[in-house]
């Protein structure tokens, strides 16, 4: 098992024995979610989980524009989808919608980016070949 995945799957056993122990870990309110109601603080973490979000999106363009796997660090984009999925699981915590559209965003673009770093390298392996 690469070292990626065993990241990745002791971030998924660490919050799965969380949810599984506590009865305070369990998102509470979700109700809340779904209020047809914004307020000034979830207009303000929208605009502020813009700039967080895409901020793996250029290196991710680069690559596909270069079709290489040159400069790209995988474990930094899989690393981030990890811990954004922890932030997914906090918003759900507090209801936050802000939170949690941005980082599942996140983890989208982030898990994409790894997705097109291996198959980058795998291409640029068989030509080398």
């Amino acid at each position: 098992m690469c070292r990626s995945n065993r990241v990745v799957l002791a971030a998924l056993v660490l919050w799965v024995s969380g949810l599984a122990g506590c009865q305070d870990l369990a998102p509470h309110h979700l109700e809340e979610l779904f209020r047809p109601s914004t307020e000034l603080s979830e207009i303000v973490g929208f605009l502020a989980g813009l700039g967080t979000t895409f901020a793996a999106f250029p290196d991710l363009m680069a690559m596909l524009k270069r079709r290489s796997s040159e400069g790209m660090n995988p474990r930094m984009g899989a690393i981030m989808g990890a811990f954004q999925i922890l932030w997914i699981y906090y918003g759900m915590l507090i209801a936050s919608r802000p939170v949690i559209i941005w980082n599942v965003i996140a983890v989208f673009i982030n898990f994409l980016a790894v997705g097109a770093y291996a198959y980058f390298l795998r291409k640029e392996k068989e030509k080398s070949l």
